[in-house]
């Protein structure tokens, strides 16, 4: 903690983010050592290896695609006159994310599902052990698929409640009603206010789906297959999501400084 702030005092980004984000990366050298090693065993072939190397990249590009994804909602503000000067008038938009949650329903779920194997600590021979082991566990044999479902349902549920937590449409439509700000074609009020939460929860839909992917494709690669990778899921949307929080902050540390950024 004492770390972490320090380096929030440094305005790279935030610190307990840095520093998981570092945990995660340094398994990436003994999860290649391992797969290496069962190549060399002949347990997977070189096409296996390739076609992994394929899906992983086209998840990270996935995960940057959705958490920069934005649902883009026109706003018009009237006119007005304040004496001599004339305020408004110009357009601007709502940037509705499309994972707004982020990776905080993931991990709610796996909380969850980790408490009955956590129970197996205390019992460890025992059939309450035994049972919990092959039904609820990721690396039981009907265990991965009653896993999956559970972790694809928590996932949604809680995508959805944290949203509802996070984001106010009501609250959003009253500052814009305020304000003198409208979305064209719709009533201030209550009319925009319920327009937002439909589209919100629509957008919310695609971002829930999206977390339950990543989060369960692969437990079940690692099931299925001898990939030893221990790079789950929730490992890359942090170490993704750290990576473009930090990117972000140093760009805007450069552009205060009057300085061109390397964002392009």
């Amino acid at each position: 903690m004492w770390l972490g702030e320090k380096i929030n005092e440094s305005g790279i980004g935030n610190g307990i983010s840095l520093i998981i984000f570092g945990g995660i990366v340094a398994r990436l050298p003994s999860a290649i050592h391992a797969t290496w090693n069962h190549f060399q065993d002949g347990e997977i072939g070189i096409v296996t290896i390739i076609l992994f190397m394929i899906f992983a990249f086209i998840v990270v590009v996935g995960i940057i695609m959705i958490q920069q994804g934005q649902r883009r909602i026109p706003v018009q503000y009237a006119k007005r006159v304040v004496g001599r000067k004339m305020y408004g008038g110009q357009s601007t938009h709502i940037p509705l994310k499309v994972n707004q949650a982020g990776v905080i329903p993931v991990i709610f779920s796996l909380s969850l599902l980790q408490l009955p194997l956590t129970l197996t600590y205390f019992w460890p021979n025992s059939s309450v052990s035994a049972f919990l082991q092959n039904w609820f566990s990721p690396s039981g044999s009907p265990g991965v698929w009653i896993y999956g479902v559970l972790n694809i349902v928590l996932i949604m549920f809680f995508t959805y409640f944290y949203t509802a937590v996070t984001f106010n449409p009501i609250e959003v439509a009253d500052n814009m009603k305020n304000n003198g700000g409208f979305i064209p074609g719709i009533r201030p009020g209550r009319p925009t206010a319920e327009y937002i939460n439909k589209v919100m929860t629509r957008i919310t839909f695609v971002g829930a789906v999206f977390l339950a992917v990543i989060a369960t494709l692969p437990t079940l690669v690692s099931h299925f297959t001898a990939l030893d990778f221990k790079f789950g899921g929730t490992s890359l949307l942090i170490a993704v999501g750290v990576a473009l929080d930090t990117m972000r902050q140093l760009e805007n540390q450069m552009v205060m400084r009057n300085y061109q950024g390397f964002l392009k």
